[in-house]
């Protein structure tokens, strides 16, 4: 019982950060119909931006809970920059065309980011500083959790929240509603349809970053093509969850995340990546 509860705690962790990603997917596809397969990708990003942020601030050297949160923030600002002009530059001039060429072009969107990442940051690992060290907590019955496990499922909820809030309780959220509902509907009620799909696309980006930047502080190693597997894994946690539905993503997130770790526990490591796809399978037929 006690290796359940732990694996469950270690499920439940990464299960926030699919949960990040998928939000991004199904955001995106809510207002446009689009998978954005670049968006892992962005993730990846993410957590490079956060390393030069950690930089910056000397994080590394003299960690502090107030460094720690201005990586993050620094970090979801410039992805969100990054988010809106991808939309603008890739998305926006094939918005009117057939879905195959939206299709292509994310597809090629990632391509550009995966390779653009190897010439600017190079094909070997970069190690993200420890800016906030790991210390153990116990949680009684032998199940142990880190405080870094705890403070990703702690931001990954705040987030989620926030964005909860945003899409019910706010004037945007309310007109992101009435595009992903009708886009010619919403703009005849006086709504900016390309202001708010810009709006979503650096939404989702700056939760993909958060996402990179909380890998990045439990596993530090991080490369340019870290986001191909969790970016499809999360868009296989959006479909669980019903694609469009936030907290649908939420959900498929959680059950990816602890499926994953359940099947690495107790069956092997080799079907870790392989679980998502089972799943997707299952969902599907």
């Amino acid at each position: 019982m006690t290796e359940f509860l732990q694996q469950l705690v270690n499920g439940v962790t990464w299960g926030s950060v699919y949960a990040l990603i998928a939000l991004g997917y199904t955001m995106v596809y809510g207002i446009l119909r689009l998978i954005n397969f670049a968006h892992g990708d962005v993730y990846m990003l993410g957590a490079f931006l956060g390393l030069y942020a950690s930089r910056w601030f000397h994080a590394g050297e003299s960690p502090s809970p107030l460094k720690a949160m201005l990586v993050l923030v620094t970090s979801m600002a410039l992805s969100a920059a990054i988010g809106m002009v991808i939309e603008r530059l890739a998305y926006k001039p094939v918005r009117r065309s057939p879905r195959l060429s939206a299709l292509i072009t994310a597809i090629g969107v990632s391509l550009l980011l995966e390779n653009g990442g190897l010439l600017l940051f190079g094909a070997d690992p970069k190690f993200f500083p420890q800016i906030i060290p790991m210390h153990n907590l116990q949680l009684g019955g032998g199940v142990v959790i880190t405080n870094q496990q705890l403070i990703v499922i702690v931001v990954s909820l705040v987030l989620m929240f926030g964005l909860r809030m945003l899409v019910l309780h706010t004037k945007v959220g309310k007109a992101m509603q009435a595009v992903s509902h009708n886009h010619m509907a919403a703009s005849l009620m006086g709504i900016s349809v390309d202001s708010i799909i810009t709006f979503t696309f650096m939404i989702g980006s700056a939760l993909a970053a958060a996402a990179g930047v909380l890998v990045a502080l439990q596993s530090p190693k991080i490369e340019p093509l870290m986001g191909i597997m969790p970016g499809l894994k999360a868009f296989v946690a959006a479909v669980l969850g019903g694609i469009g539905n936030i907290p649908g993503a939420v959900v498929g997130g959680l059950v990816m995340g602890v499926a994953e770790v359940l099947v690495t526990g107790y069956l092997s490591s080799t079907y870790r990546d392989a679980i998502a796809f089972v799943l997707l399978i299952v969902i599907l037929l």
